[in-house]
């Protein structure tokens, strides 16, 4: 798809993108909103852990086994662990199809988005197919919780990597930070991963979630890289909170705390760095049509998400790095966030998120 700007004056064009800021000599500026061509595909998008990832959505919104306090798209709509086939298998497969015969590029084919797709009844024939028809590497992100059943672990094991998250080393840590279906336990859980473990020729790489104050401190972190240390991954990888969380309480661990922590696994951990907006073309667009926007009005990601038909994890990634970069300041009202442009702010006695 090739974009032209209506007159010679447009500075900005771009191939693929769901949106364009077009900036014109009469100082207006005019987004450009094509039709977004996908409902399950999104991407690629930039990944701290990834490089550049095609994002395949198996579930519905914020439909999870899980409802984390930092879950960067808010608090899960449906904690479940009801496994079926949420979106249609072959349209999904369709989307696929279309977009390798486009041409299209990335460093890995990823089954991620709006919530955990190993509720999904046939993901393992979605990352099958990935691996018969393209050589992308295919990738599952997983929160681990359903890894306790055979046919999921069955299912896991197409997956050229696999990630797992691990935030919690005992039953009332997994509830205060994930906030898990009630039926779930840890050591189910983590006997599940062991035994996927054992069956699994691939690559596990582990995340685990730090948030200050929940599970932190180095005593608490040593007994997270214990568990981890069962699973015997290839890589384990450090995040925090860098985009605004689904809770207030959610609050990120510093650079420093993280680089002290990450000696306690094994192997050694790496703390995940942000993307760079310098390295793509893509995403220096997507955030000046974000912020296009934000000058006009604050929104919600939400807001962001539906004007220019980009998925919400997509949005996440760059409302993340237009705050840690000051650009854009998150207010939290009526327990919703909404990003207004740092230098439209003028409201001293609203609050400020205090993750941004």
């Amino acid at each position: 798809m090739n974009w032209r700007a209506p007159q010679s004056n447009a500075s900005i064009k771009q191939e693929g993108s769901p949106s364009v800021l077009v900036h014109n000599t009469d100082g207006d500026d005019t987004i450009m909103q094509p039709q977004e061509p996908y409902t399950y595909l999104f991407g690629p998008v930039p990944s701290r852990r990834f490089g550049r990832s095609l994002g395949v959505d198996l579930t519905p919104y914020k439909t999870c086994s899980f409802n984390c306090v930092f879950c960067q798209l808010g608090p899960t709509l449906n904690t479940t662990v009801e496994r079926r086939e949420y979106v249609p298998t072959a349209d999904a497969l369709r989307e696929l199809a279309s977009w390798l015969d486009d041409g299209s590029k990335a460093d890995y084919i990823t089954l991620s988005g709006s919530g955990e797709p190993t509720l999904h009844s046939r993901f393992g024939d979605v990352l099958a197919w990935v691996n018969d028809h393209s050589a992308i590497p295919s990738v599952l992100l997983t929160n681990g919780s359903m890894l306790r059943l055979p046919e999921v672990r069955e299912g896991a094991a197409h997956a050229k990597v696999v990630k797992i998250s691990m935030s919690a080393w005992d039953q009332p840590s997994l509830e205060w930070v994930n906030r898990p279906h009630p039926t779930l336990r840890l050591d189910e859980m983590h006997e599940g991963i062991k035994a996927f473990r054992a069956m699994y020729d691939g690559e596990i790489w582990v995340e685990v979630f730090l948030v200050s104050g929940l599970n932190s401190i180095p005593a608490d972190v040593k007994k997270i890289a214990a568990l981890v240390k069962d699973i015997h991954p290839e890589r384990v990888q450090l995040n925090t909170a860098v985009r605004p969380p689904a809770e207030e309480i959610a609050a990120a661990v510093s650079a420093a705390q993280m680089a002290a922590l990450k000696d306690l696994f094994e192997p050694p951990g790496e703390v995940i760095a942000d993307y760079s907006a310098d390295r793509d073309s893509q995403v220096r667009v997507n955030e000046f049509t974000i912020l296009a926007m934000l000058k006009r009005r604050p929104c919600t990601a939400t807001d962001i998400a539906q004007a220019f038909g980009m998925h919400l994890n997509e949005v996440a990634k760059y409302l993340g790095k237009l705050t840690h970069t000051g650009r854009i300041v998150p207010v939290r009202k009526d327990n919703q966030l909404h990003y207004f442009d740092s230098k439209n702010i003028n409201n001293p006695t609203t609050e400020k998120d205090p993750t941004g």
